[in-house]
């Protein structure tokens, strides 16, 4: 039997990638006070980046529970007795802990899940689940899956220019980049992940040299299996560095998405991010 993968919804893989490779995603959770909705399910990106930008009440966001990731494994095990499960960062959410606190409920006991930790969000993470459930639809088996999963988690490099750090820092995912608070309002901050949290790389002042040292830190890699373009309420800037980077490195894809209605609860408006995923053994 073929090994089911899971991820979460933070992933941010569009439908019909999903679809095609039969991942199965489990939603983290957006609330507006008392209203609350299941990332991607029941708000769309649309209606979240509106609320963000136009409403009056801050979001927050919450993880999926362990009975959601039991009520996960236990449909899955129905067709399977091998799971994967690869979740975002356990520094930047509780899923990774709810997924593995998920397998202990389950009714079917002799269906193995195991969970991996990616320490990465976004498409960083989307790329690696992607690359894992080709490979399972190839064949593999849990063990070799588990192997290749780990090493993938070196080869995806995630950066992300930030129009304000305002939102990360009220959701309390700031994490590294700290320091860069006290800067002033026309100093752009980019960061990456580091050990699994946010951590500060550079500033611009503008959203165009952003895409721009977005762009150069994509041409700086050589050996690229995948590249990921990614935006919260700035399409056509995405659409524009997607459209470089084919040039660059034709026949390379592109996936391109719009982030998650629960991570731009802390990227906020204007952010924009990038994820190279390196080619195996490069």
């Amino acid at each position: 039997m073929t090994v089911k993968i899971v991820t979460d919804s933070l992933s941010d893989l569009t439908s019909d990638l999903i679809s095609k490779l039969d991942i199965t995603l489990v939603p983290l959770t957006v609330l507006f006070g008392h209203e609350t909705y299941l990332d991607r399910v029941t708000i769309t990106t649309d209606e979240f980046y509106h609320r963000l930008i136009h409403g009056d009440v801050w979001p927050t966001s919450t993880q999926p529970s362990p009975q959601d990731f039991t009520d996960t494994y236990d449909k899955l095990s129905e067709s399977t007795d091998e799971i994967l499960v690869v979740t975002l960062s356990s520094k930047l959410s509780g899923t990774y802990q709810s997924a593995m606190a998920g397998r202990s409920s389950m009714k079917n006991k002799k269906c193995r899940v195991e969970v991996i930790d990616s320490q990465v969000v976004a498409l960083s993470l989307g790329l690696i689940v992607l690359a894992a459930a080709q490979k399972a639809k190839n064949g593999a088996g849990l063990d070799e899956l588990v192997e290749f999963t780990r090493k993938a988690l070196t080869r995806s490099h995630l950066l992300v220019y930030f129009d304000t750090l305002k939102y990360l820092a009220k959701g309390g995912r700031i994490g590294k980049a700290q320091g860069l608070l006290g800067s002033v309002l026309s100093i752009k901050p980019i960061l990456n992940i580091r050990e699994g949290e946010m951590a500060p790389v550079t500033r611009v002042r503008s959203q165009a040299a952003g895409v721009e040292y977005l762009y150069n830190f994509i041409i700086s890699h050589k050996n690229i299996e995948a590249i990921g373009v990614e935006h919260t309420t700035s399409p056509e800037r995405a659409d524009e560095l997607a459209k470089r980077c084919s040039v660059a490195y034709p026949g390379i894809p592109i996936i391109r998405s719009i982030v998650s209605p629960v991570t731009g609860v802390y990227g906020g408006p204007n952010a924009i991010a990038v994820t190279v995923f390196e080619s195996e053994g490069k």
